[in-house]
């Protein structure tokens, strides 16, 4: 059986291993000119960890594990504190963290290089699995549909539907070296702004505040400087410690209208082309890596017209689900502007012990992955 996989990001190569893995022969159709991603990081949480493990995906000693930190206010007065024992201790793995380029070559690595094209963009896909892009055509058994939150093969099946909405927010991030920093996020109004630890002292940052969607400013370090420089340590270090062309700003846009669904004909849609939320509970990634297990989970013991189907009906609900939670944790976090308001969170948030702050978004985050056929071992002479 033949998949083409179009786009190479987390949940296209999430997809390619997925696939790989229960034996089928796959083709990853990817524009650039190389398989990457941003300069930044991504926290990947137990879910995502457990599916990884089950797409054969070795992050090696990329994957930074999350110890104590919590949510502070702007001038660093401690919120709640995030026990990082007994978090692992719940879902058996850690929080973690990584930066995307790593997480990008280690799922890279779990797809045979001859499968993996670069420059090639798809112009058309055809419901039958016909695939057209620069370079040729194939014809598949299935399509996967992983290319992003602009998704044009989701626009070409679903022409009526609405296009991406904005959040209300806006957001830098950077990657900066600062050894000794700690997990945290820190909250004022409308703000949010996330310390993230990577491994080699590496350390992602991210601020994220409300504002009018296509708000540019010229300099956006020197913005950052001037309107979060006093903020608590290690903050503005961590700002003035990235380098210019490092900072990254985007708008924050999401899916706001749900698809009725992922699938058409032979066509998947996967991660950010099927469900693109914002990322204000960190789990769009994670999403997406949770579709490409459950779609190689599917396909590995069903036809593909039902495993398509079934496919289908386990992970729209699910990821829909995430994707609303994830709009309504960013009107009640980082986008909470009222100032009574945020007192009165910050006052909540001040009497939740440690214990039960850790069990916040279980059934998100404790969520367990189908078991996908392991490679038979090699035979001896």
């Amino acid at each position: 059986m033949h998949a083409i996989v179009v786009g190479g990001g987390i949940g296209g190569l999430g997809a390619a291993a997925g696939l790989h893995r229960i034996g089928w022969q796959v083709t990853v159709l990817e524009q650039a000119e190389e398989f990457g991603d941003v300069g930044a990081g991504i926290s990947l949480w137990p879910n995502a960890l457990r599916c990884l493990d089950e797409l054969g995906v070795d992050l090696g000693e990329h994957l930074a594990a999350q110890h104590e930190g919590g949510f502070r206010d702007r001038r660093g007065r401690r919120v709640t504190r995030f026990d990082s024992a007994a978090f692992e201790r719940i879902h058996g793995r850690p929080l973690g963290a990584i930066h995307r380029r790593d997480l990008i070559a280690a799922l890279r690595d779990a797809v045979p290089a001859e499968s993996l094209k670069t420059g090639a963009e798809v112009t058309e896909v055809h419901e039958d699995g016909r695939v057209r892009f620069t370079g040729g055509e194939l014809q598949a058994d299935l399509v996967v549909a992983a290319d992003g939150i602009r998704s044009p093969i989701r626009h070409a099946l679903f022409p009526r539907h609405p296009e991406p909405v904005y959040s209300g927010s806006t957001a830098f991030r950077g990657v900066a070296k600062f050894p000794g920093a700690r997990l945290s996020t820190s909250f004022d109004r409308g703000t949010e702004i996330g310390v993230l630890p990577l491994t080699g002292d590496d350390v992602y940052w991210w601020v994220s505040y409300v504002t009018e969607a296509g708000n540019r400013p010229d300099d956006p370090k020197k913005y950052l400087q001037q309107h979060f420089g006093d903020w608590h340590d290690p903050i503005p270090a961590l700002i003035d410690a990235t380098p210019p062309e490092a900072v990254l700003h985007h708008d924050l846009y999401y899916l706001g209208t749900p698809l009725e669904t992922y699938v058409k004909g032979r066509v998947a849609l996967l991660g950010d082309a099927a469900h693109a939320m914002p990322p204000f509970l960190g789990q769009g990634g994670c999403q997406a890596i949770e579709d490409a297990t459950v779609l190689a989970h599917q396909l590995s013991t069903k036809d593909i017209a039902p495993a398509l189907a079934a496919y289908d009906g386990e992970r729209r609900p699910r990821s829909q689900k995430v994707a609303r939670e994830s709009v309504r944790m960013g009107k009640v976090g980082p986008q909470l502007a009222n100032p009574v308001a945020v007192k009165m969170r910050t006052a909540l948030l001040r009497t939740l012990p440690a214990q039960v702050t850790v069990r916040v978004g279980k059934d998100i985050t404790g969520w367990r992955p189908p078991r996908l056929p392991r490679p038979a071992p090699p035979r001896t002479p």
